[in-house]
């Protein structure tokens, strides 16, 4: 029986969000979830790069950039999201 490797979201936090190109948008400071499903559903940008603060990114209440959960390709030593499927 293969047991699956879990990933926390308390484990992201802190992590530093990277383009699969290696462009990075800053750190993962918070993450936002559907609180029925539990779905993740965006990645709150904490120490966002200038880089970042030129493009278009959704904001939340707090005037935070975001990520929607759903533009992650992978997660490991950073978080590695797909530019294409944010702007």
């Amino acid at each position: 029986m293969v047991e699956e490797e879990k990933n926390y979201s308390k484990n992201l936090l802190g992590k530093t969000v990277v383009t699969k190109t290696g462009k990075r948008f800053g750190e993962v400071g918070n993450i936002s979830f559907e609180v029925r499903t539990g779905e993740l559903m965006e990645i709150v940008l904490k120490n966002p790069t200038t880089y970042t603060e030129g493009l278009d990114l959704e904001k939340d209440d707090h005037n935070n950039l975001t990520i929607p959960y759903s533009a992650v390709i992978a997660i490991g030593d950073f978080v590695v999201v797909s530019e294409e499927d944010i702007l």
